[in-house]
């Protein structure tokens, strides 16, 4: 039955922040008096994965790259009436310096600590943050993330072809498409994508030229990856490659390829919809967290 008093869940994201010692990021909020880790609610529009990054530089002023996803974390709260909250979680990685010693307390947040490894769950408050700091554990390590991006909505064939013998290679976004192709910048920003590779067909790299500007990337472009040209064995091959460089970094290319690029990673299929991307997090030739994402 439906409990018509329930209101929609709220939503969050986060990171357990872990540097060498082993150490990770904690922050203290002086209205709850309780030790968790840096997250906090969605922006209107915002991605969950962007949330993540803006929340951790808001609560300690460091600046985060995403690694594999811990479990999701699920709890009643009383905000008027009863919600639920959902929070996200990655395990993550500071770019650039790390130091919280200059760090301003302010209402929200008054103390942000470095804490030893073995002593963090001790010092957390909720049950639900230990058991998070546990699931993070497993995937500590530094790894790597390769977006596989399928291509933002396009323009339909059936209307690009209309009564014209046009290339489809040159088939453009849909105005839609463009806008993921926009919504796609802070999500590829929150993995620190440094390398930016794609089909040569037009709906691919215009999925990605956004980011590629934004981030000052070179675009590589490859007929290996679109629909007419592409085969297992050259898909294969830059696959490993990506896979073989400790660099992070997206693939972009059509439906019809998708399974070729699944198969050289060893992942099941996971029905990509038009602008959804599958995150495949490996160290050393080994993958070490899958997840999924619509934009």
């Amino acid at each position: 039955m439906v409990n018509e008093h329930r209101q929609p869940e709220i939503v969050a994201a986060g990171a357990v922040v872990s540097r060498k010692g082993p150490e990770v990021l904690l922050v203290h909020r002086p209205k709850y008096d309780d030790w968790s880790f840096p997250k906090g609610k969605l922006d209107p529009g915002e991605h969950v994965t962007a949330a993540a990054v803006r929340e951790v530089a808001e609560e300690t002023g460091l600046d985060v790259r995403l690694g594999p996803p811990l479990s999701l974390q699920r709890y009643p709260v009383l905000d008027g009436r009863p919600r639920d909250k959902v929070v996200w979680y990655w395990a993550a990685r500071v770019v650039g310096g790390d130091d919280v010693s200059t760090y301003r307390p302010n209402a929200e947040i008054d103390a942000v600590a470095w804490v030893p490894l073995d002593k963090a769950a001790g010092l957390l408050t909720y049950p639900r943050d230990r058991a998070t700091l546990a699931d993070h554990e497993s995937v500590r390590k530094k790894s790597h993330p390769l977006v596989v991006l399928r291509h933002a909505k396009a323009r339909s064939r059936e209307k690009w072809h209309a009564g014209e013998d046009r290339d489809d290679r040159k088939r453009p976004l849909h105005e839609r498409g463009e806008g993921q192709a926009e919504r796609l910048v802070p999500v590829l920003r929150a993995y620190g994508v440094e390398r930016v590779l794609s089909s040569s067909s037009r709906r691919c790299w215009s999925t990605v030229a956004p980011y590629a500007d934004a981030a000052g990337l070179d675009l590589e472009v490859t007929r290996d990856l679109s629909e007419q040209d592409a085969t297992p064995r050259a898909v294969s091959r830059h696959v490993q490659g990506l896979l073989e460089r400790p660099q992070p970094a997206v693939l972009c290319t059509h439906r019809p390829v998708l399974p070729l690029v699944y198969d050289a990673l060893g992942v099941v299929d996971p029905g990509l919809e038009p602008g959804a991307m599958l995150v495949v997090h490996h160290r050393k030739g080994r993958i070490v967290g899958v997840e999924h994402h619509q934009v």
